[in-house]
This record gives C-alpha cells, structure tokens and sequence, in this order.
C-alpha cells in the first residue's frame, strides 16, 4: 500500500481505537454472559463488608469496589493496547518526547481520576436506582448533565495541572496581543498561560479552556517557538470563537441529551433482563455493564451526528477567525504548520471523515481561507 508517513500513522491510530472499544464491548458482554459480574458484585461485597460498611452504606461502598474492580480489569487487559497508541506509534512517528516513565505515570494518574470520577457517578446512578427503579433514569441524566458542566469548569484548574506544567504567559507583547484579542471578541478571560506540552509531545495546541470565572487562554511552548505572534493570534481567535458561538454550551447540551437518552435505553434494557443476567434486581451493580453498553450504544450510535456537529462548528469558528484578524495569510501558514507539525492526514476519504473526524481536514480550511482571501 502506497501510504505517505500520516495517513499511516493515522490509519494505525484508527485500528487501535478500533480494537479498544472491541475490547470494552467484549468485557462487558463477557462479564455478563459468563455471570463473571456476579463474581466480582460478590468480591466487592466481601471487602465492603470487612472494612465494616453497613446499613445503608453497604450498597454504595459495594458500588465503589465494584467500579474500582471493573476499572482494574479493563485497564490491565486494555494496557498493551493503549500503549502501542499512546506510546509505540507516538515515538515511532516521531511525535513525543515522553520517556516510558512518564508516560506511565501519566496512565496511573489518569486511572486514579477515572475511577474516582466512575465511582462517583456511578454510586450516584445506583443511589437514584434504589430510590425509583423505574425514573432514575431522568434524574441521574439530569445530574450528569450537570456533572459535565462541573468538570469542564475546573478542568484548567484541578485537572490540567495534574499533567502539564502551566504558568504566566511571560512573552508581554503576545500576552497583550491575544488578550485584546479576546476583548475584541467579547469573550472574558482571565489571563494567558503557557501550556507544558514540550516535555511530552512535538506536536503544537493552543485552547481557551474553562467556563466563565475558569476561562483562560493556553498556548503550547511548542508553538511559542516555532510560530510568530500573527499565527498564534488567528489560532487563538479560531478558539475563542467557539466560546462566542456558544459551541461549548451546545456540545454540553447534546451530550447531556444523549446521556439521558442512554440511561432510558439502559433502564428498559435493565427491566427486561434483570432476571435472564441473574440479578437480584435493578439495584443490583453486577448489572453495571448492562447499563454501560446500553448507555454506550447511543453515543456510539450518534457519533458521527457528533462529528458533523463539531465539524460546521470549526467552519464557523475558521470564518469568524478569518473575520476578526483579516489575517488569511496568517491562518494559511498556521494551517499548514499545524498539519505538518502535528502530522495531519492530507486526503482522509469521506467515509473516515464521517466516523472520525471532528475537524476539517486541513486541506479544506486552507481551501476556504484562500477563497476568503480572493473576495
């Protein structure tokens, strides 16, 4: 196969992405077929139970082992996985500077929040269930949607900082630039930071993270030297534009709508298979698997409305750049740095678009701030 160096990198980037959710689909399904999820409810119940959890706490802490036990599983048996895509093709393709270290670091780090944030949300669910089995589906929906709103909101505070170093944009002249910039835009933020990602990655971001009194602009010390200040402008207005289009409150919309779709599809799923699975009954968490493949059925099922969604939302967002700099110049030559930089796919087929894709190709936004130019 006559491949360039991208579309390689990208295509094996795709079948591992593939392959991970082969493999959570055939945990859960194996769980619950095998009555396996039965096994680990009774672990979690047993440690719950020595560590002298009772009365109305027994249930929830058996929640919390239970997801502990499941998210233990899924990551020792998704590890070889995630690190030939989040390590092996990095280096091969020459786009990180993490050693192994650090990288694993990283993955103990992110599992820690990942399985306090499940434990969470998912005693949550479980607490709704037990307090209305057949609508705690609306509820929890509508919690979640709120829990959304809460993470992307301390994100750049408590999360980001976990795994990149972060400080004053200390470059006066581009702080100044990008902060009017803002202004400009109408969107308030609350200052300018570099964002570490040179101890990790080659490749170069700029973002404006958080909602209202967390919002703030973040631009990669990989792109503050390598892109002059006219470059990280029209790439800071294309984010910003998000914000003023209200593209982030309309993600959390959508999201929060499929959660509550999902959890009605997992409550049905729930009622009819309760007793063919062996459960005790709706409240039962070795019934949690059903609930995560049902729920992941629907966001699995409208991905690619999600993409197309986010898709008109970046041509919007390049348009509006293009608007508020009057610099197409400067977005064309930032395009294909950040192509060439972060190994972008060149010609990605219609059909990979569709499933894939979140953005644009890049040889379509140059295309369209050519055309700007030429009016």
């Amino acid at each position: 196969m006559n491949e360039d160096k991208a579309t390689r990198y990208h295509r094996l980037k795709r079948r591992a992405s593939i392959a991970s959710l082969v493999w959570g689909v055939g945990l859960l399904g194996g769980l619950l077929g095998s009555g396996l999820s039965l096994t680990l409810r009774d672990a979690a119940e047993s440690v719950a139970s020595r560590i002298g959890a009772s009365g109305a706490w027994h249930p929830s802490v058996t929640v919390v082992f239970y997801v502990v036990f499941l998210s233990l599983a899924n990551e020792i048996g998704g590890l070889p996985l995630g690190f030939y895509a989040g390590f092996v093709l990095e280096r091969r393709y020459g786009l990180s500077n993490e050693r192994f270290g650090g990288w694993l670091r990283d993955q103990v780090k992110a599992f820690g929040i990942g399985a306090l944030l499940a434990s969470i949300g998912v005693g949550l669910i479980y607490a709704f269930i037990r307090v209305s089995p057949d609508g705690w589906w609306l509820a929890a929906g509508g919690v979640f949607a709120l829990f959304i709103v809460g993470v992307t909101n301390l994100a750049p505070v408590v999360l980001l900082p976990l795994f990149y170093r972060l400080k004053p944009l200390d470059r006066e002249s581009l702080r100044v630039r990008l902060l009017s910039l803002a202004e400009r835009a109408g969107a308030r933020v609350l200052g300018a930071y570099e964002w570490g990602l040179g101890e990790k990655t080659k490749k170069a971001n700029a973002a404006l993270a958080g909602l209202g009194t967390t919002r703030r602009i973040l631009v990669s010390d990989t792109m503050l030297t390598e892109y002059s200040e006219e470059e990280i402008e029209v790439v800071l207005a294309h984010e910003l534009a998000h914000h003023v289009h209200g593209d982030v409150w309309k993600g959390i919309v959508f999201e929060g709508a499929l959660v509550v779709v999902g959890f009605y599809l997992a409550s049905r799923a729930l009622a009819v298979l309760v007793a063919p699975v062996g459960l005790r009954g709706a409240a039962d968490v070795a019934g949690l698997p059903l609930l995560l493949l049902a729920a992941g059925a629907v966001s699995l099922g409208m991905l690619p409305v999600a993409h197309a969604m986010s898709r008109a939302h970046e041509r919007s967002a390049d348009r509006f750049a293009l608007d508020l700099t009057g610099n197409p110049g400067a977005f064309i030559s930032a395009m294909r740095r950040l192509g060439a930089q972060n190994l972008a796919e060149e010609h990605p087929s219609k059909i990979v678009q569709w499933l894939f894709y979140s953005h644009p190709p890049i040889r379509e936004r140059i295309a369209a701030a050519q055309a700007f130019a030429n009016r």
